[in-house]
């Protein structure tokens, strides 16, 4: 529920690569040249049959959906962008990359079974471009991961990989407008229960020993992602006070 070398697939293997467009979709840009949901992109990971961008289309108009303020386009480059400096650690790169495209792909703000709905969606879809079958299944069960990040185990380098790129966002220069977006997908639910919400989600997260999975992802934004949280926190709690 948060932006080179190229290699044989067609994109980047430098380790750094992703970081500077990391920073700049946390804050809701993209650098010319970086368009992380762009065609050549997909079509290095699910082909360029017929079939196959009909199924980026579909993706990129349900990340457009009107109802969404930071489930969108922006958080969808930006965990793909967070995926390239964490490739290293992940077994299978392309299962990570897909399960990033189809993570929120269906979002109607009920955890779990947007995640459920998503995975199946990726079941349904990529057959279709021709993934194997086994990565279809692996980018499914990733994809079903992101509902609770909580669920990886040892030497999962894929899972750990995609949630560590979902939560870069937590460190980025634009968190206050991530927290914002957040409270603007909750506009429902008053106030002290957003609120009330908010701060156990964040006290639970900071709670745990490390944000992140990987070294490299701890290195580039545990200190940060914290600080950013630490401060929302406060606020949140200087409301209820």
């Amino acid at each position: 529920m948060i932006d080179a070398r190229t290699s044989p697939d067609g994109l980047p293997d430098d380790p750094t690569a992703g970081e500077t467009a990391v920073r700049d979709a946390a804050a809701g840009e993209t650098a010319a040249g970086d368009d992380w949901t762009g065609c050549g992109r997909w079509a290095a990971l699910a082909g360029e049959s017929a079939a196959s961008l009909a199924v980026r289309a579909e993706l990129l108009a349900r990340w457009a959906e009107p109802h969404r303020r930071y489930h969108t386009r922006t958080h969808l480059a930006a965990v793909l962008a967070a995926v390239e400096p964490l490739a290293a650690e992940a077994r299978d790169v392309a299962a990570v990359r897909l399960a990033a495209w189809f993570h929120d792909a269906v979002y109607d703000g009920r955890p779990g079974w947007d995640e459920e709905r998503s995975a199946q969606l990726a079941q349904s879809r990529l057959p279709r471009c021709g993934v194997p079958a086994g990565r279809v299944a692996e980018t499914a069960r990733l994809v079903r991961l992101t509902a609770a990040h909580d669920t990886t185990g040892p030497g999962d380098g894929n899972g750990a990989v995609l949630c560590d790129a979902d939560l870069a966002v937590l460190a980025g220069p634009g968190y206050a407008d991530y927290a914002r977006a957040v409270r603007e997908e909750y506009a429902h639910v008053p106030g002290p229960l957003f609120a009330q919400g908010r701060a156990e989600v964040l006290r639970r997260l900071l709670a745990t020993p490390t944000l992140y999975r990987t070294p490299r992802a701890r290195d580039l934004w545990e200190e940060r992602a914290r600080a950013n949280m630490t401060a929302e926190l406060t606020v949140l709690l200087g409301k209820d006070a």
